[in-house]
């Protein structure tokens, strides 16, 4: 690999795919050394949270300023350097587009027309331009509990709501959210599907309009129970999500749903139907991080491949897509805190031309 590029707290970089002389059964990667470009205005992120791609190859980032200066109540000055806002964009050479939200970036005007996440985590851009964000913290203080997902223009205006702060009433409320981890967006139905698992055991979807409930499934397409073991066992295998971390939607409509903390990615039709699922590296033991942290697709017609971004011992693993069997010389990356190593590998995405985003915090 060569080097690459990292940020305080938030390090993020971008692994570029080898197109081989000859045909091969895996992708092969590495790391870009000049990705992303320095952002004006001393701007750095905080933990990055969140990554997606657009339809023009534009990386859209969300990070955590708060979690770089958490008692912050106005932005530093430039000289010191300044938590980026919230939400970044990023052209696909790397080069600072445009960066709004955020605790620091917010008036109290706009501040009280929607309710900003505790702790930002997640987001989708939409086939208009919309930006779409979620959030799974708590702030039991101020008495504010991320039960909602909120809809901006791509320039930060505020469009939609879905769920209200601290309202949640389980895994069962149409209403409400529970510290959800990732919208995606889908297209053909213009529907917004959001992995809802921190706290809620579930995949919620959402028309992308009106925020209007559509429907919601559990582990196995089964009717999510909140009251179900948290227990962490290969075998028995999990009835229920713990943890749904990220998920992604294929060319086909195939729902792919990270489970983190149950180490596997389970696949559902668009209606919620199982199809099947793989737990990853089932020679780790279900304790600390699990092993599927995120998922996404390489960029070939076909997205033969399924990427994991795997927390436990920090690499992206390769998963055969069709199988979803692993392919052991695909994976790389490893612990460490040096270009093309990872020391909380969190978030993965990739673009139209088959590179893979990560995002380390």
């Amino acid at each position: 690999m060569k080097t690459g590029s990292w940020a305080i707290w938030g390090a993020f970089g971008l692994a570029v795919l080898i197109t081989p002389a000859q045909a091969q059964t895996y992708p092969k990667f590495e790391v870009d050394p000049n990705w992303p470009r320095q952002m004006p205005h001393g701007y750095f992120f905080g933990q990055v949270a969140g990554l997606t791609v657009d339809a023009q190859d534009n990386v859209w980032v969300i990070s955590r300023p708060r979690r770089v200066v958490p008692q912050l109540d106005e932005p530093p000055q430039e000289a010191s350097g300044v938590p980026a806002p919230s939400v970044v964009a990023l052209a696909p050479d790397g080069k600072f587009l445009r960066g709004w939200g955020g605790p620091f970036m917010m008036s109290e005007a706009e501040r009280a027309k929607f309710e900003w996440p505790v702790s930002e985590h997640g987001i989708a851009v939409d086939s208009r331009d919309n930006v779409w964000i979620c959030g799974n913290g708590r702030d039991a203080k101020a008495k504010q509990d991320d039960n909602q997902c909120l809809k901006f223009t791509n320039d930060g205006k505020f469009l939609l709501q879905v769920g209200k702060s601290g309202q949640s009433k389980g895994s069962l409320d149409t209403q409400n959210l529970n510290h959800p981890s990732q919208p995606v967006y889908w297209a053909k139905t213009n529907e917004v599907f959001i992995g809802d698992g921190y706290v809620n055991r579930r995949v919620i979807v959402v028309d992308a309009d009106t925020g209007k409930f559509k429907r919601m499934w559990g582990a196995y397409g089964k009717t999510p129970d909140d009251s179900a073991s948290k227990e962490r066992t290969y075998d028995p295998v999990p009835q229920q999500f713990n943890l749904v971390h990220g998920l992604t939607i294929s060319h086909d409509g195939i729902v792919y749903v990270a489970d983190r903390n149950n180490n596997r990615v389970q696949a559902f039709t668009l209606e919620g139907k199982f199809l099947k699922e793989a737990f990853v590296a089932r020679e780790i033991p279900m304790q600390g991080f699990g092993t599927v942290n995120s998922v996404a697709l390489s960029g070939d017609k076909e997205q033969r491949f399924l990427y994991i971004c795997e927390g436990h011992q920090q690499r992206i693993r390769v998963l055969d897509r069709q199988t979803l069997q692993e392919i052991p010389q695909g994976k790389f990356g490893h612990v460490g805190n040096q270009p093309g190593m990872f020391l909380g590998l969190h978030i993965i995405a990739t673009d139209s031309k088959g590179n893979i985003y990560t995002g380390d915090g």
